[in-house]
């Protein structure tokens, strides 16, 4: 939101205030307050009639530092972000010109006996400031209040984050309204939308307010971060790296961090897609087309009509398409396959669950007591509320027939369209509440399926989501369009979600709005299957491969085949970003954060810590991407390339069975050797160790089983001369490779063998 009228002028209808200096300081154990008048005291009477902003400096984890500044107090009916605090014992001093508060290596200094300004370091070096006049109490002249502060941006400091955005990927002049809305991704409106931002200059920010933040990134001040609120207080919080992967473990140890998701969602997912006629006679004849071409499936979906229209949600399965539902459950899982259902928070009238939720409370109210409704999505629906801890109860119960027939897991759709005129049973502001009712429904889902199934065998396929939300995975895009401009703005809107806190991610393969072109859908598998998660969905047309051609059936064997034989190496990062809270797929900057060039690169990523991919987005099949100083290998055809220092772009033609997966130097990919139609296999067994330009010295590698709990270890101690290989908990028959530039040599190390000694000459 913009108060000014270019660089010198207020826009009109608007006055601002802003401190002008600390006029007092009060040192508690754990929290400095500077007293920061809207004028500069000279004398007693300038102390009258004037206001002033109250900046509270604390510490909720070290390496943070908390800034909230008030205008007026007023109570907070909520509902607030659930963050981690630990107990930090942070140290201030004071000078006769500076007071500091230091938590960790972030520092923050207040002049004093000057104009008011906050400086914030980190390991001494200047990350950020707000300057003199940067703070704001605004008042518009219809009586709205506002807080705002501007952070200051250095020459060359890029802006990522703020959710999953598609819009472009570095958010420098941007304009950016925290306010989770259903708008498809090929708009500036976004599903997932989180007050969090990064900076390519070591440093996270997190605004500390659930209803709708204003961002102005470098846009209404060129030379600022600026973030706005209405009301009478604005908390922010610094958070100090300096690496980008440090700043996402910070933020994720204040925020939460990211569930471990069943072994088994990495799999493919097909879907019945949305409008499309279905029923069991016509699933199984998917499922089964899926394993006679020896295309590995691990997740059956069922969309919006296996309940009845009009019904939404009633939780009951339409008697007329699927009149033994049990027994089609079993028979699904009969065939190793397991089973989602689409659901979302909202009842129709029609549905007979809605006269129930009405006479009990369940549903959010007018200000007069009766239900709020109206005929968006389904004639004259109800939404739930989830304040209420009975109507959690209700939902939930609802939930847990369907797992006790069988179900495996839901996709928790929609949570973005929520009034801000609703009565909470909580009493909770519901401007506040809009974003944050995304949090409580997917929380409500997750958990009933952690107490059903247990911990780590609980995923969700969720739309909406805000800060926190990365605690209940996955999450997925929402509506794309078939075609190539909306598959390069999923990744964007993907890498920005992923660098907000969320360690998991996935996309409708071939896009949903449209008919997908053969093309499309098999550059889209390539991209879809090299995701953490991957699921064929779409609008209007069953996305089966061979509804396309033959070629495409190769591809999506091919893809979903190597995805199965990465499990050993996928499942091991999986564990790492649910410890840590660094996405499993990232942007190049976060492994390189010294190569300047990787801060500009959006369409291509890492998935894991070692494979960078570069998807196709053209007919013609050619690709330009980055790589890194480094040596590199490429996956699927063991070719190498040396790049020297200043990184190189690459531009290659690729057919549809190829695309650019490096793998970086000093990697031990371990991958399966025989071929498995399930993810789900033992990961310690049979395998092949790839050992990547290894440098001398030291190289290990962990091997996680199928629950995430540690199974292996490999051992790798590499000289001028010589490549021994020492092995923890490895069974079967072992492949060893020795990539060495163009070089591959290869062993076999036999179940018996604790270590191996290869003459690298």
């Amino acid at each position: 939101m913009k108060f000014t009228d270019g660089y010198w002028m207020t826009k009109e209808g608007f006055t601002i205030q802003s401190p002008k200096e600390v006029f007092s300081v009060q040192k508690n154990r754990e929290s400095l307050v500077l007293y920061a008048p809207y004028k500069k005291i000279e004398r007693r009477g300038d102390t009258l009639n004037l206001g002033m902003s109250t900046v509270t400096l604390s510490s909720p984890q070290s390496d943070m530092i908390s800034v909230k500044i008030v205008h007026h107090e007023k109570n907070d009916p909520g509902p607030n972000f659930e963050l981690t605090k630990t107990e930090v014992q942070p140290i201030i001093e004071e000078t006769t010109e500076q007071v500091t508060f230091t938590s960790g290596k972030l520092r923050v200094s207040a002049a004093l006996n000057d104009k008011f300004s906050l400086r914030f370091f980190g390991d001494e070096q200047l990350l950020t400031e707000s300057k003199f006049g940067a703070q704001g109490e605004i008042t518009h002249v219809e009586g709205k209040h506002y807080m705002r502060e501007q952070l200051s941006l250095g020459i060359d400091e890029q802006l990522y984050g703020l959710g999953e955005r598609f819009t472009p990927f570095i958010k420098n002049g941007q304009t950016v309204d925290i306010w989770n809305e259903d708008g498809g991704t090929g708009s500036e409106q976004a599903y997932k939308n989180i007050p969090f931002y990064l900076s390519s200059n070591g440093y996270g920010v997190f605004v500390n307010h659930p209803e709708k933040v204003s961002f102005e990134m470098a846009s209404e001040n060129v030379s600022r971060a600026q973030f706005s609120v209405e009301g009478e207080a604005l908390e922010y919080i610094i958070i100090y790296g300096p690496t980008p992967k440090e700043i996402l473990e910070k933020y994720t140890n204040l925020t939460g961090k990211p569930a471990l998701p069943p072994a088994w969602s990495f799999g493919l997912w097909l879907s019945t897609s949305f409008t499309t006629d279905y029923s069991e006679q016509t699933v199984m004849k998917f499922i089964d087309g899926m394993l006679e071409r020896d295309i590995p499936l691990e997740v059956f979906h069922f969309d919006c009509f296996w309940m009845k229209a009009f019904e939404w949600c009633n939780f009951k399965w339409d008697e007329e398409l699927f009149p033994d539902p049990k027994g089609m459950l079993q028979r699904i899982h009969e065939k190793g396959i397991n089973v989602c259902v689409w659901i979302n928070p909202y009842i129709g009238q029609k549905s007979p669950l809605f006269e129930e939720g009405r006479k009990n409370g369940y549903f959010l109210k007018q200000a007069d007591g009766n239900v709020w409704q109206w005929d968006m999505w389904q004639a004259g629906q109800g939404i739930v509320d989830f304040t209420n801890p009975e109507a959690v109860k209700w939902y939930q119960g609802y939930l847990s027939e369907l797992l006790d027939m069988g179900v495996d897991s839901f996709k928790t759709d929609f949570g973005e369209r929520i009034p801000t005129d609703a009565v909470y049973y909580d009493g909770s502001d519901p401007e506040k509440a809009h974003n944050y009712y995304s949090y409580l429904y997917n929380e409500a889902v997750f958990s009933l399926l952690e107490e059903k199934r247990g911990k780590n065998e609980a995923v969700l396929f969720a739309r909406s989501g805000t800060v926190g939300s990365q605690k209940f995975p996955v999450h997925w895009g929402g509506d794309n369009l078939s075609e190539y401009v909306s598959m390069t703005e999923t990744l964007r809107g993907g890498l920005s979600f992923l660098l907000s806190g969320f360690g998991f991610w996935s996309h409708d393969i071939g896009g949903f709005e449209e008919n997908a072109s053969a093309d499309i859908y098999k550059r889209w598998t390539q991209f879809g299957l090299l995701s953490t998660h991957s699921r064929y969905h779409g609008n209007i047309e069953y996305r089966v491969p061979w509804n396309y051609d033959e070629e495409a059936v190769s591809v999506t064997r091919k893809f979903t085949k190597l995805k199965v034989q990465l499990m050993p190496y996928l499942y091991q990062q999986a564990v790492y970003t649910a410890t840590t809270g660094i996405p499993m797929m990232r942007p190049v900057f976060m492994e390189y954060p010294e190569d300047r060039n990787s801060y500009f690169v959006d369409k291509q990523y890492f998935l894991g810590d070692n494979l960078l991919v570069a998807p196709v987005f053209t007919e013609t099949g050619e690709v330009s991407y980055y790589l890194p100083e480094g040596k590199w290998t490429q996956l699927l055809d063991h070719s190498f390339k040396a790049v020297d220092k200043h990184g190189q772009w690459q531009t290659e033609q690729h057919d549809y069975l190829s695309l650019p997966v490096w793998v970086k130097e000093n990697t031990i990919l371990v991958i399966a050797k025989n071929e498995h139609q399930s993810v789900v296999y033992d990961y310690n067994k049979d395998l092949e160790i790839h050992c990547y330009q290894l440098t001398n010295g030291t190289h290990e590698q962990l091997i996680v089983n199928s629950s995430g709990n540690p199974l292996a270890k490999i051992i790798i101690e590499k000289d001028n001369k010589h490549v021994m290989i020492r092995t923890e908990g490895l069974i079967g028959e072992n492949d060893v490779y020795i990539h060495d530039n163009d070089r591959v040599i290869q062993h076999k190390l036999e179940q018996s063998e604790q270590k191996l000694v290869i003459d690298a000459e």
